[in-house]
């Protein structure tokens, strides 16, 4: 089945450090765990229901083959996938505190623009999937390497043309950007031409200097949807005509790796179910942020970010037992 959904850019592998103690000195203090954004998103997908590719460049080495067995195995068609004999699969050094709260440490090597998604080559993209699918998801980490920035600028024209709806998570990681100082001008750009847009209050605040959802959705008129999630805090959105908050749900979190990219997935997911004609309805659209935010919230009870996604019965379960 071709795919509904395409997500383009990069996968890689978290490896999570743990709090140390020394009381265990036999267990590992670290795990590797298949990741990246546009991976998580495309895996997540798939656990739901709903036909996605991925587009993306690999190591050939053993993390890519685990990367493409995992997505695989998960139901993510992988044809899209570029493999690099060049260049390593990225390898992101991650600490997870004991609430499950994350934060960056580095990657596998000093330089974040010699690893293997950074060299995603616009020349051996095929338009063939944009005939057909209804959704392009892409964060914007890759418009800080030259040929991913020219991949996806050649996506985001095929999908204008086939019109197909796209998507994008701001997704901001610093230390990923050679320069980072040229990313607030690339993405702004960037984000002026697509047409949903979700992102953090953090990422907000650095490229718009508002968490205000209306206010970013009127300095982008072309975005259909603008979503501003807040962690525990929770997520509010705005179109033209409707704005809303979802509270977020409360849950045993063991790990926020992933709980971004598992929401975008779910309100995807719904966007498939029922077009983007529920973003004029009130009530659908909020039913379609609650199941995005119960698909994050389940995804943080467990270690991971492709290994604790849910599938569809899980959250319709969680949802049901909620409105109870």
């Amino acid at each position: 089945m071709a795919p509904t959904v395409i997500c383009l850019g990069e996968a890689l592998i978290d490896r999570i450090f743990d709090r140390y103690d020394g009381a265990h000195p036999d267990l590992p203090f670290w795990v590797d765990y298949p990741g990246g954004a546009p991976a998580n998103v495309a895996a997540a997908l798939a656990k739901l229901g709903t036909p996605v590719g991925f587009i993306g460049c690999l190591g050939k080495d053993a993390q890519g083959d685990s990367l493409v067995s995992v997505l695989t195995q998960a139901g993510v068609d992988c044809g899209g996938v570029q493999r690099s004999v060049l260049a390593p699969t990225r390898l992101v050094l991650v600490r997870r505190d004991a609430r499950g709260e994350r934060s960056f440490v580095g990657f596998s090597q000093p330089d974040p623009a010699q690893f293997a998604d950074a060299f995603l080559n616009p020349d051996y993209l095929s338009p063939a999937w944009f005939t057909t699918a209804d959704y392009l998801v892409m964060g914007t980490l890759g418009l800080a390497y030259p040929p991913v920035q020219q991949s996806m600028h050649r996506a985001l024209a095929w999908a204008q043309e086939y019109a197909v709806t796209t998507v994008v998570d701001l997704n901001w990681r610093p230390g990923f950007w050679p320069q980072p100082e040229l990313a607030p001008g690339l993405v702004r750009e960037f984000l002026s031409q697509v047409d949903i847009l979700k992102l953090n209050q953090a990422e907000a605040q650095w490229l718009f200097q508002t968490v205000v959802a209306e206010d970013i959705r009127q300095l982008l008129p072309q975005a259909k949807i603008v979503l501003v999630t807040a962690g525990e805090a929770g997520c509010d959105y705005a179109t033209s005509s409707v704005q809303g908050h979802v509270a977020a749900f409360t849950v045993d979190c063991e790990d926020t790796t992933g709980a971004g990219d598992s929401f975008l997935a779910g309100f995807v997911h719904q966007l498939c179910a029922y077009g983007l004609t529920l973003l004029e309805q009130p009530g659908l659209l909020k039913a379609a942020v609650q199941y995005a935010s119960a698909t994050g919230a389940l995804t943080t009870t467990h270690p991971g970010a492709m290994a604790a996604q849910p599938n569809a019965r899980a959250v319709e379960a969680f949802l049901y037992l909620h409105q109870q």
